[in-house]
């Protein structure tokens, strides 16, 4: 597809897959601290991607199932520093039936408060 094509894209960047351990506990002695060294750089790449793709105007959510922040905060702020024309919308402000789903302009689940894996999102839209 050609640069700004689409009003809006979803990003489920492929992850440690920390946040689903309470349905795969064994995953846990799968991962290694290393392990995010290698998903960090494809995540911001496929963010970028998602990024050209959508028009001035357009929003990408980017979703991972992991909980760690350096799939998470790290790659969207890493992401927000490289792009000018884009801003982090208010995701707990459009999702207000969600409840407590921590500080700041992304969402993120928790097992043990929302009953659901570690989900994390964050939403960005183009402004240039």
């Amino acid at each position: 597809w050609r640069p700004e094509t689409f009003d809006r894209v979803l990003v489920d960047v492929p992850c440690t897959g920390l946040g689903a351990l309470r349905r795969r506990p064994e995953a846990r002695w799968r991962r290694r601290p290393e392990d995010l060294d290698g998903f960090a750089p494809l995540q911001r790449g496929l963010l970028h991607e998602a990024l050209r793709s959508v028009r001035v105007g357009g929003v990408v959510g980017y979703a991972t199932c992991s909980p760690h922040l350096a799939e998470t905060r790290a790659v969207v702020a890493d992401v927000l520093d490289e792009w000018d024309g884009v801003e982090l919308l208010d995701a707990p402000a459009l999702l207000p039936e969600v409840p407590l789903t921590g500080e700041g302009p992304d969402l993120q689940l928790w097992p043990h408060v929302h009953g659901t894996d570690a989900m994390y999102l964050a939403l960005l839209r183009r402004t240039a």
